[in-house]
C-alpha cells in the first residue's frame, strides 16, 4: 500500500506541495528571473522566444515587488522621517520598474524609439530582370499574391512560360511536359514551417493552394502528398516545438490550422500529414539495412568543409508509404527505392531571424535535420547553420524540387523572428519560386524584407543583407556565403549574385487587403 502521512498518501501530500509552489507570486516571479538569465545566457536573441517574453515580465514584477521593498528595508533603517523614507521607497520602486522594462525591452530587441509595424499592405516595386553572366537561375514572382488559389496558378503559369513546367507529363503543354516537375504518381512532400504560430508558420491558405493544385494534375494525380516538418519538439510558442494544430494560424481564416486544410482532402487524393518532432530523437537505420521503424538516420562522420552531422527522417505515411528524405520511396516488395519518385517542395516563410539575420528556403532545412541527435552525435545542427551546415543537408540528402517563398505575411523587424506575432508581421502579398535557393533568399531578402523593414521604419537592415561584409552585422550573409560555397562544391549551380538571375515577375494587381 502507498506510504502515508497523518492518513494521507505521500502522492496528495506532493499535489499539494506542488499547488503551494506553483501559485506562490514569490517563487514564480524568482524562477522567472532566472530562467530569463540562464536560458537567455550569452544569446539575447532567445529572449525573442514567448516563454521568455512572459518570464521578463514576471522577472519585472518580482524585482518591482519585493527587491525595491527588501531595498528600502536595508537602506531606509536611517533616521529620516516618515514621509521622506516613503519618498524614496517610491524611487526605488519605479527605478527598478524602469530598469526591468528598459532591460526586457532591449532584450526583445523594441527600444521605444523604433516604432512597431503595422499589418497594412506594404506595396513593393518588383519587376523583371535579366542576367548578364551564367550560369544563371530563374526566379517565378508573383506580387498581388494572397494565398488564394489564383496565386497559385499564376505562378505555375508563369514558370510554364518561362520554361520550367510544374507537371511533368509525356504531353507537352504550358504548364507541363516531359521536364516537368510533379509526375502524376510521385509521393510529393510539401516541408512547410510549423514551429511557431501566428505569422511564424507557413501561410495555410498557400497550403490549401499548392494540394488543390498537386492534385489538378492535367494526367490524373495518383501519387500522394505529405505535409511535414520538424519544430525539434523544443521551442515554439508554448516551448513544446511544432504543431499542425493551433487555433492561431497564419491564414485569412486564424482557426485555419494545417491539419484542418488536411482534413478537408479526405476523399479527395491521398493527403497527410508527418509532424517529424515525434520521431525526431529516435535514430534508426535504413529501410535497406532491414529497419522499418519510422526515425532518424544519422551520418556516423561530420562534414569536413562545415562540420556538421546529416541527420533525416523515414517514416511510412498516413497512406502505408515507406520513405526516406535520402533515398526516396522504399518498395518492400522489390527491395529498391524509388529516389526520383520523392519531390520535395519547399515552403518556408520570409522573416527576420534574432540569430541569423534571415529565415527563408536555405534556414528552412534546419526542418529537416534533428537537432537533438546531431547533439548527440558531436555538432548541433542549430550551431552548424553558421559554416553552412544545412547546405550539407541539402547535398547529402536532396535539394528541394522546387523552393516556394511564403511572403503574403513577412517579418522584416531586425532580428525579431523566427516566432511572428500577427502584430509583428507586415503584409507584402507575394510568392516567389525557384529551384535554386540561395538565389530566392538573396532576391527576396534584397527585394522583399529590407525595403518592407524600411518602409515601417525599420532602416538598421544591415543584418538582412547578403552581401554585407562586417561579420558583426552581417548575420543573414555570415551563413549565406558558406552555404552557397558547400552547394556549389556539391555540384549545384546557385548564385547570390543578381547578375546570375533571371527574375520573372507577375502582378496581379493587388493594391489593398482582402
Amino acid at each position: 500500500m502507498p506510504a502515508k502521512i497523518h492518513g494521507r498518501s505521500l502522492t496528495h501530500h506532493a499535489r499539494h506541495l506542488w499547488r503551494a509552489l506553483s501559485h506562490s507570486a514569490f517563487l514564480v516571479g524568482l524562477g522567472s528571473l532566472l530562467w530569463l538569465v540562464f536560458r537567455t545566457g550569452t544569446k539575447p536573441s532567445r529572449a525573442a522566444y514567448p516563454c521568455q517574453r512572459a518570464a521578463a515580465a514576471s522577472a519585472s514584477a518580482w524585482l518591482v515587488a519585493y527587491v525595491a521593498p527588501l531595498a528600502a528595508a536595508a537602506g531606509l533603517r536611517a533616521r529620516l522621517r516618515p514621509r521622506w523614507r516613503w519618498a524614496l521607497v517610491g524611487t526605488l520602486v519605479l527605478a527598478v520598474a524602469f530598469a526591468a522594462t528598459w532591460t526586457a525591452s532591449r532584450f526583445l530587441g523594441n527600444s521605444p524609439r523604433e516604432p512597431l509595424p503595422v499589418s497594412a499592405l506594404v506595396p513593393l516595386t518588383l519587376s523583371d530582370q535579366r542576367a548578364t553572366d551564367g550560369p544563371a537561375s530563374d526566379l517565378f514572382v508573383v506580387s498581388g499574391a494572397t494565398g488564394d488559389a489564383c496565386g497559385v496558378q499564376e505562378l505555375i503559369q508563369l514558370m510554364g512560360r518561362k520554361g520550367l513546367p510544374f507537371y511533368q507529363s509525356a504531353e507537352a503543354g504550358e504548364t507541363q511536359g516531359p521536364a516537368g516537375l510533379i509526375g502524376e504518381d510521385d509521393v510529393v512532400l510539401i516541408k512547410i514551417n510549423c514551429q511557431w504560430n501566428e505569422r511564424g508558420g507557413t501561410n495555410t491558405d498557400l497550403l490549401r493552394s499548392l494540394i488543390q493544385a498537386i492534385l489538378a494534375h492535367p494526367d490524373g494525380f495518383q501519387g500522394e502528398v505529405v505535409v511535414a516538418d520538424n519544430g525539434q519538439d523544443q521551442y515554439g510558442p508554448f516551448g513544446e516545438g511544432g504543431s499542425f494544430s493551433y487555433t492561431a494560424n497564419n491564414a485569412e481564416d486564424h482557426t485555419q490550422s494545417v491539419q484542418k486544410v488536411v482534413d478537408s482532402f479526405t476523399g479527395a487524393g491521398r493527403v497527410s500529414t508527418y509532424l517529424w518532432d515525434t520521431i525526431t530523437g529516435k535514430k534508426v537505420g535504413e529501410y535497406d539495412a532491414a529497419d522499418m521503424t519510422d526515425g532518424y538516420v544519422v551520418f556516423e562522420a561530420k562534414s569536413p568543409t562545415t562540420g556538421a552531422f546529416v541527420a533525416y527522417p523515414k517514416f511510412q505515411t498516413g497512406f502505408w508509404t515507406y520513405v526516406s528524405f535520402k533515398n526516396g520511396v522504399w518498395d518492400p516488395a522489390t527491395g529498391t527505392y524509388g529516389r526520383d519518385r520523392l519531390k520535395v517542395v519547399n515552403v518556408p516563410v520570409l522573416k527576420s531571424h534574432g540569430l541569423y539575420g534571415v529565415t527563408a528556403s536555405v534556414k528552412a532545412y534546419m526542418g529537416v535535420t534533428s537537432d537533438r541527435l546531431t547533439i548527440v552525435a558531436g555538432a548541433r545542427a542549430h550551431s552548424t547553420i553558421a559554416t553552412g551546415g544545412l547546405a550539407t543537408e541539402m547535398v547529402e540528402t536532396r535539394l528541394p524540387t522546387l523552393n516556394l517563398l511564403d511572403a503574403i505575411w513577412v517579418n522584416a523587424i531586425r532580428l525579431r523572428g523566427p516566432s511572428t506575432s500577427y502584430q509583428e508581421a507586415t503584409r507584402t502579398n507575394v510568392i516567389a519560386a525557384s529551384t535554386d535557393p540561395v538565389a530566392l533568399d538573396a532576391w527576396a531578402a534584397r527585394h522583399i524584407l529590407i525595403p518592407t523593414g524600411k518602409a515601417i521604419g525599420y532602416p538598421k537592415t544591415i543584418t538582412m543583407a547578403p552581401d554585407a561584409q562586417d561579420p558583426a552585422q552581417a548575420q543573414f550573409a555570415n551563413y549565406l556565403r558558406p552555404s552557397m560555397e558547400e552547394l556549389l562544391r556539391g555540384g549545384y549551380a546557385v548564385t547570390s549574385d543578381e547578375a546570375r538571375m533571371n527574375v520573372y515577375v507577375s502582378d496581379l494587381g493587388a493594391t489593398s487587403q482582402p
